[in-house]
């Protein structure tokens, strides 16, 4: 096969940096919800649920646009495109805010997870000579930049919720993905990593369908579904249940960012010091416990008391399911991560979803139960997944 063009290997950081746009248009929703006033009475959670569901059908339906045109376009032209097509979602709902249906949201939002979802193809392809010459650096950086990209789209928000009306808004964060179009159009076309340095596209697609993976699959499914339900609904369930203002919301989520964030570099700090299974137990108790105090709280030092916990928690779970992949299928295949990766950024997205529809017959409270069960669930995959290593010696 011929070489894919893309950008130059020695940009690894620059092509890093892409993942700060993934997180930014990832986190969004969960930020712009107060702005767009489901917080008021009566609630409409049901339209907030297909809001979220409508981003992981563009998500999802990313990976059939994805490969025809990065097959004959290139790598820089999907890199551009992404990020274009992202922009221009943004710009247009920065038209369609109330009082126009909300149906008009949800078409923009499909068009932004297309975009997403196009983007995070092309960066998987982007690092493979980063991850083939240092695989841990660049999943860690890759996932601070990440982080920051969540903190940035809260902290954008939060900083303009009375200082602009929601249409502009939408176009301070328009901008942002157009600053990388235009970043990614300048960017230097080279040799990227060679179709045929990697396994083949068909051993890719077998270990998709092995255990492990499948496994490893369910459980960053379930894990993002944990995290993405508090970053989604925590503005709103503060706000209608603890009654903090929409800003002070704001505030305590983009806090939960900070803490997930700083709580990886810590963990990736430790991991070589402390044993694993002390590090998950002594993770899922403080979430479960993070998790319990923001469902009994009614005031702003409880729920920041609780995202320190819940943030902690979930933090050391990611670097040791990325050790763990990593230790399994140490090659690098574009095509396989970015399933792995994209099947757990879609139940982000489905557990926020469902919870809208939830919430809509049992009321904001059961915000706290998905990732309550979903921290269970995790648990109880990472118990297979070390009882199917042992069984088949890997």
């Amino acid at each position: 096969m011929s070489p894919i063009a893309g950008i130059r290997p020695s940009g690894g950081e620059k092509v890093l940096s892409g993942f700060l746009l993934s997180g930014f248009l990832m986190a969004l929703l969960g930020a712009v919800l107060p702005a767009w006033g489901y917080y008021r009475d009566p609630p409409n959670f049901t339209s907030v649920g297909n809001y979220f569901l409508s981003l992981a059908v563009g998500l999802t339906a990313s990976a059939v646009l994805a490969r025809p045109v990065l097959a004959r376009r290139g790598l820089t032209f999907l890199l551009v495109f992404a990020c274009a097509l992202s922009c221009a979602s943004l710009a247009y709902l920065a038209v369609v805010s109330e009082p126009v249906s909300p149906w008009w949201r949800v078409a923009g939002l499909l068009v932004l997870g297309l975009g997403a979802g196009l983007l995070n193809l092309a960066l998987f392809h982007a690092i493979s000579p980063a991850y083939q010459a240092d695989a841990a650096a660049t999943v860690n950086r890759g996932g601070m930049w990440y982080g920051l990209g969540c903190l940035a789209a809260t902290l954008l928000v939060f900083g303009t919720f009375y200082a602009y009306t929601v249409a502009s808004i939408f176009l301070f964060m328009a901008f942002v993905p157009g600053l990388f179009a235009v970043f990614y159009a300048q960017a230097k076309a080279g040799a990227a990593a060679r179709a045929d340095a990697h396994p083949d596209l068909r051993q890719a697609i077998e270990d998709l369908r092995s255990p492990g993976a499948v496994l490893f699959a369910l459980l960053l499914f379930f894990q993002f579904g944990n995290e993405w339900s508090i970053a989604g609904w925590l503005p709103l369930f503060l706000i209608r249940r603890v009654g903090l203002s929409p800003q002070a919301a704001l505030l305590i989520l983009a806090l939960y960012w900070l803490f997930l964030m700083l709580g990886r570099l810590v963990s990736v700090a430790v991991l070589p010091r402390i044993s694993h299974a002390r590090l998950l137990v002594g993770s899922v108790v403080a979430a479960l416990f993070g998790c319990l105090i923001l469902f009994f709280t009614n005031n702003s030092f409880g729920a920041t008391t609780a995202v320190l916990f819940i943030g902690g928690g979930y933090a050391s779970i990611y670097p040791l399911v990325a050790e763990a992949i990593g230790r399994r299928f140490p090659y690098y295949h574009p095509g396989f991560f970015n399933g792995i990766f994209s099947v757990a950024m879609v139940g982000g997205l489905l557990a926020p979803a469902t919870l809208g529809y939830a919430a809509s017959d049992w009321g904001v409270g059961v915000v706290m139960g998905i990732p309550l069960l979903g921290t269970c669930m995790v648990v109880l995959l990472l118990l297979l997944i070390w009882v199917e290593s042992k069984a088949t010696g890997r």
